[in-house]
């Protein structure tokens, strides 16, 4: 006798890290009363040095969550790494928002607030310190941690501006 059952479908692995930072109910006001909608901010990373933010926006909470992780996978940028952490301290600024973020030693951790930890967490540092400055609103924190990001340098990309070697700039 032959199983005429269908093979049962494997779930893909996700690859990425999703972590829905702040929903927010919108209301439009139009002749008939209110309309509501929700908008999302997430952030996706792999933990492995790669992390994007993305906003979305619909009239319920699933659907946008699931269009701001849409969004974020489209912007993934780089992070450079150096061990477990960043290469050098560095401020990010975006609006009235400013984030400070300084390398640590092995096993310090992540000490962040709120937004920044949800991105530096997702892009894999395992040990940073990190101040906000500023506005407190966590679009605006989490664009000016990516801008923090974006600006960091490794060793072997200042190495090529100096035209010396990676191990000359280390010691």
């Amino acid at each position: 006798m032959q199983n005429n059952r269908k093979p049962r479908r494997r779930r893909e692995e996700n690859p990425f890290e999703e972590r829905v930072v702040n929903i927010n109910r919108v209301t439009k006001v139009v002749k008939g009363g209110r309309r509501f909608r929700f908008s999302a901010l997430v952030v996706v990373g792999d933990k492995k040095g790669r992390v994007g933010f993305g906003t979305g926006k619909a009239q319920e909470v699933p659907d946008a969550i699931k269009k701001a992780i849409e969004a974020a996978k489209a912007t993934m940028i780089k992070v450079p790494m150096y061990g477990s952490t960043i290469p050098h301290e560095i401020t990010g600024i975006h609006g009235a928002g400013q984030v400070y973020l300084k390398p640590a030693s092995l096993g310090t951790g992540v000490i962040a607030g709120g937004p920044v930890r949800a991105v530096l967490e997702a892009a894999g540092v395992k040990d940073i310190l990190s101040k906000s400055l500023g506005s407190s609103t966590p679009i605006n924190i989490i664009r000016a941690t990516m801008d923090a990001i974006s600006k960091l340098r490794s060793a072997d990309e200042v190495a090529r501006t100096r035209g010396l070697t990676a191990k000359e700039i280390l010691h």
